[in-house]
């Protein structure tokens, strides 16, 4: 990494409970290009002070986490079609004050879903309402699955969630389980009050033939060991991380890395969570 210098360019990533994932994963890279980069992560105390202070600084990419996905649409300018489509936001890109908004999520899932080739007639829970909730859940519609069930409590967002992708709504566990289960809400993730909880019932876990954890950190949250110990396939939340983090870095500096960079970014990334 160069020295701190006036002429870098800063990116940064806003969320409840910041990780070094993103660091890691885009000052390596940065490094490895000979980028005069920085990118930092940050918990922001009130949201709409932060974007304007990526606006006024002249930050030119911004990475947004829960709990904001949703909160900070209203305080940008324009919206991509990958945000606009699902209103959802990840990613924020600073284009001389004025600040577009994309969801990178959306893309990850897709690859991901391909690229496990999961079949199309499977059954699906989803657990959870939220602005990651609503990126899997256009993924899956958009892939072909209608199987799905969203499973929230809360009752407002998960049955608006459900229509306006055409899938059914549950306000918890009913005992029915699913061929493909995927958790994206905050439970199993480090830091938090449900760290050691599992997301879904170990009967759930038995019965799917995939189990996926959108939660990134850490890469083994409880869903995960637990679903490696039923000897089941599994999608980590690392995953879409890395999937996702990479388009970011194609959005902030206009280079697409070779796949073995961002082999090499992703073990960096890893290596310490």
């Amino acid at each position: 990494m160069p020295i701190l210098n006036k002429d870098m360019t800063l990116c940064i990533s806003l969320s409840a409970r910041p990780s070094n994932n993103g660091t890691r994963f885009h000052n390596h890279l940065y490094g490895q290009l000979d980028l005069n980069w920085i990118y930092k992560a940050f918990a922001p105390t009130d949201l709409a002070l932060a974007i304007a202070g990526m606006r006024g600084l002249g930050i030119r990419g911004c990475a947004v986490s829960m709990p904001f996905k949703e909160d900070v649409i209203a305080l940008v300018d324009e919206l991509d079609t990958s945000a606009l489509a699902i209103d959802s936001v990840n990613t924020i890109v600073n284009n001389n004050g004025r600040l577009t908004a994309y969801n990178t999520d959306y893309t990850a899932i897709e690859v991901l879903l391909a690229a496990h080739a999961i079949p199309l007639e499977s059954t699906v829970q989803v657990k959870g309402s939220g602005g990651m909730a609503k990126a899997t859940v256009a993924a899956l519609r958009d892939a072909g699955f209608t199987k799905v069930t969203i499973i929230a409590r809360n009752e407002l967002a998960g049955m608006a969630l459900a229509s306006q992708y055409g899938f059914a709504w549950s306000p918890e566990d009913s005992g029915e389980t699913a061929d493909l289960i995927i958790n994206v809400t905050p439970i199993g993730m480090a830091g938090g009050a449900g760290e050691d909880e599992l997301s879904f019932s170990k009967a759930s876990i038995e019965a799917a033939a995939v189990v996926f954890d959108v939660v990134a950190l850490p890469a083994e949250t409880p869903l995960v060991r637990a679903a490696r110990a039923a000897g089941k396939p599994v999608i980590t939340g690392a995953e879409v991380a890395t999937i996702q983090a990479l388009e970011q870095f194609v959005l902030y500096t206009g280079i697409r890395p070779t796949p073995d960079q961002v082999a090499e970014a992703e073990r960096i990334t890893r290596s310490d969570s």
